[in-house]
């Protein structure tokens, strides 16, 4: 080859390599592709969710569109859509996907064993199967979760001191709970059911139906009525979607049969006559710290679930007063108190 073929040769290589360099880059530095799997809508707590991860990753030095692109799938309410929504998400081959509730969760870790599944909103990981322990997940899911093995029992007291000479106690749960047993049963009502037992309370566990395709309003109205047919004093709303997406109508179907209701941490705002617990809405705020571990090559069997350790505990004397109970004094000062 001559001098001149020689340089022409090595000019068209160069401007093909040059032609190349935008798709490398490209390619180097395409987006994180995120699949967001959520109980609720894209309205109200799920926008809530939803605009959150984007502000916290932010804090971290990711972009939306830039670093991530999220891809939310929304089962609204309905439980029974997560699974098809989880398969969809998985056929997308995301690099991470976010879940929020153990419906969720499950749905995702079901569709899925090799791809990244960080949950949050999840109040016992472990015996719902997403992993194998709190400190070695053992598999491709992590998160974060307000488990309190305590929480049953303290609440139980609570609803004691609050209402000298109480006895009769509902506690609402909901069907669409994952891991209840052929009686109905899932581990959250059974825990609380026997924290009432072990205190002397006789304890109703009233299952709202959540929402569903042919009906998409849960039945609250019924449960009520069944909680007065049995002569419930109180009301112990448990850490459940449909009760997080519902909270204000639960407290609201509770004034009106003047039944205090206690909810847990994180939802003060429902109007309820006490409030105690961790509060789910700080599990999902931990999210993003655990995705940055993922997308920079920590394997989430490597990633210890986390505790949400801080509890709250609010005292609605609004609320007391309008359906006509009284707190004692000395159990106000436990806790915060709106007047």
């Amino acid at each position: 080859m001559d001098r001149r073929s020689f340089l022409i040769a090595g000019l068209s290589l160069a401007l093909e390599v040059l032609a190349l360099c935008p798709v490398l880059a490209q390619t180097a530095s395409a987006p994180k592709r995120v699949g967001m799997l959520i109980n609720g809508g894209p309205t109200g707590p799920g926008e809530l969710i939803r605009r959150n991860f984007v502000q916290d990753l932010a804090q971290l030095g990711y972009v939306e569109d830039r670093d991530f692109r999220l891809d939310p799938r929304f089962a609204e309410g309905v439980i029974s859509r997560l699974p098809v929504l989880a398969g969809e998400l998985v056929q997308s081959n995301p690099d991470i996907v976010v879940a929020f509730g153990g419906p969720a969760a499950q749905a995702a870790a079901q569709s899925t064993s090799t791809i990244p599944i960080v949950f949050s909103i999840v109040t016992d990981p472990v015996a719902l199967g997403l992993v194998a322990s709190l400190d070695k997940p053992g598999r491709n899911v992590t998160g974060v979760t307000s488990l309190d093995p305590q929480q049953a029992t303290k609440q139980m007291e609570l609803l004691k001191a609050a209402f000298p000479g109480i006895q009769r106690i509902a506690i609402l749960s909901d069907t669409t709970i994952p891991g209840a047993d052929v009686n109905g049963m899932a581990p959250i009502d059974r825990a609380n059911l026997t924290a009432a037992n072990a205190l002397g309370l006789q304890a109703q566990i009233v299952k709202v139906k959540g929402p569903s395709a042919e009906r998409p309003d849960p039945d609250f109205a019924s449960a009520f009525t069944a909680m007065k047919a049995e002569h419930a004093e109180a009301v112990l709303v448990l850490e459940l979607p449909v009760a997080f997406t519902h909270r204000r109508r639960i407290s609201d179907e509770a004034r009106t049969h003047r039944i205090p209701a206690m909810f847990p941490g994180g939802m003060r705002d429902a109007g309820g006559v006490i409030t105690y617990g961790t509060s789910v809405a700080d599990t999902w705020r931990r999210l993003p710290a655990i995705v940055d571990k993922i997308f920079k090559g920590t394997k989430p069997a490597e990633i210890p679930v986390e505790f949400v350790k801080q509890r709250e505990l609010v005292f609605n004397l609004k609320t007391a007063t309008e359906i006509g109970v009284a707190i004692p004094e000395d159990l106000l000062a436990q806790g915060e108190v709106i007047r």
